[in-house]
């Protein structure tokens, strides 16, 4: 079975029904199953429960096919009459309508084995570039059990609401910022990078959410569990976990009601799998995690921006109100109204450009100030108001 080449979902389903004992896990055991592979950390080493052995497979294949097993093992585990594949084309092409437009391409295609395979292949690769793929594994494949989470809403009531994907990733970057806060001694990138976290979170929302309301929104054991690892995850930046971070993890499982014992297993795991594989982990690599991720989303943005400099020039001449809130952005702060009215119109234009669909997936609203930001720099002939048009 080959992850990268056609046909690989046929022959992988063929495998599952000769070693089909994970279907039977539960959820919960499934879920650690997800965790000790690396899938929930967003850092593929196996495959889930060695469904099938893997020698070779890489980082990429190796996530393809944990996501496929793990919409399966919802799927399967779920009370639905719907086949497994028109089910997963169909939630896909659900979130699709109501907030991306990313899948657009082929969405309109017959269901299929080969059309599940493209939107699995989408869902996960965003360029080859290696600063984007950094950033891919990091947040955005670090998001893709969001998908899980709500693919398990979309069998319960035969539809998904965005509501519960943006109340979702909103609870998660706020108690990723209270996370971050939380350090006895910050450096200047722990604060750039709480500030981030902030202006994000100000564009994805007239009003900032509060940490009781995120705490609010996270109401099923799955998605306790997986707050509490990505917090362990964001108190790792570092590579030490310090006096303020653990008594706010413990803080956190009490107001999520979840037993204590959780918690340290949690922090358990993340030290044991990062330690593990930390020198076939980028970021990790770095004295300063989160000083690298600051830098490399930067350069990421800066790159993607100037590659697509000519799309982006045109549509922003077209959108007068647009350019105006931009320019007003490098001298003054934005109102919470006006910065509402850059993320939709910014995002209207990356639905046009594919390559810019990166801001669009969970996780990549969180780059969304640096777009702000960096815009008018690395196209300042768009916002020259003294340029003679030829």
């Amino acid at each position: 079975m080959n992850p990268s080449a056609n046909g690989w979902i046929k022959k992988l389903l063929k495998e599952v029904a000769k070693n089909n004992s994970f279907l039977n896990l539960e959820s919960e055991t499934f879920y650690s199953a997800l965790r000790d592979c690396g899938f929930i950390y967003g850092s593929n080493f196996d495959v889930v429960c060695d469904v099938i052995q893997n020698k070779d497979f890489t980082e990429e294949e190796l996530c393809k096919t944990n996501l496929f097993l793990a919409l399966f093992h919802t799927h399967s585990n779920a009370n639905t009459d719907s086949p497994f594949i028109e089910s997963a084309i169909n939630f896909y092409t659900e979130i699709n309508q109501l907030k991306t437009s990313y899948f657009l391409g082929f969405l309109g295609e017959k269901k299929s084995n080969e059309q599940l395979e493209k939107i699995i292949q989408k869902r996960i690769q965003i360029d080859d570039n290696f600063i984007t793929k950094n950033f891919n594994y990091f947040i955005i494949n670090a998001l893709l059990y969001v998908d899980i989470l709500a693919y398990q809403e979309y069998l319960k009531h035969n539809s998904i609401s965005i509501e519960y994907i943006k109340n979702l990733e909103a609870s998660i970057e706020t108690i990723s910022l209270n996370i971050l806060d939380s350090k006895e001694s910050k450096n200047q990138y722990d604060i750039s990078l709480i500030k981030l976290f902030e202006a994000s979170l100000r564009f994805q929302n007239s009003e900032s959410i509060t940490y009781a309301e995120a705490i609010s929104n996270i109401k099923f054991d799955l998605e306790k569990y997986y707050i509490l690892d990505l917090a362990c995850m964001a108190t790792w930046s570092d590579k030490t976990i310090d006096k303020n971070e653990k008594l706010f993890l413990i803080q956190l499982s009490t107001d999520l009601q979840v037993d204590s014992s959780h918690i340290n297993q949690s922090i358990k795991t993340v030290n044991s799998f990062y330690t593990t594989h930390k020198d076939h982990i980028a970021l990790l690599n770095s004295n300063n995690m989160v000083q690298s991720f600051y830098k490399n989303s930067s350069t990421m943005v800066k790159k993607l921006i100037t590659r697509n400099s000519k799309r982006l020039y045109q549509e922003l001449k077209n959108n007068k109100e647009l350019m105006v809130l931009l320019s007003q952005s490098t001298s003054r702060d934005l109102t919470n109204k006006e910065q509402k009215k850059v993320q939709e119109q910014l995002l209207n234009i990356f639905k046009s450009i594919p390559s810019l669909a990166i801001f669009m997936l969970p996780g990549g609203a969180l780059l969304l100030p640096l777009v702000v930001k960096f815009i008018p720099k690395l196209l300042p002939s768009a916002f020259d108001e003294n340029r003679i048009e030829e």
